[in-house]
């Protein structure tokens, strides 16, 4: 799942890696969806981010 993720990612920086660590976890566990403030997590397709603080 890492490698199929990174390769998803062409503009990946080291900064990043902890979004990315979690992001791979998820995926390996089927979740789709997190709620965040974080707008790192909109750089993986695979991930619906819902900010929790939105009036939508």
């Amino acid at each position: 799942m890492l490698a199929q993720t990174l390769s998803e990612l062409p503009d990946f920086r080291g900064i990043a890696m902890h979004d990315v660590h979690t992001a791979v976890l998820m995926r390996e566990h089927g979740v789709s969806r997190i709620c965040t403030r974080d707008a790192g997590f909109h750089r993986f397709p695979f991930l619906t981010v819902v900010d929790p603080l939105s009036e939508s």
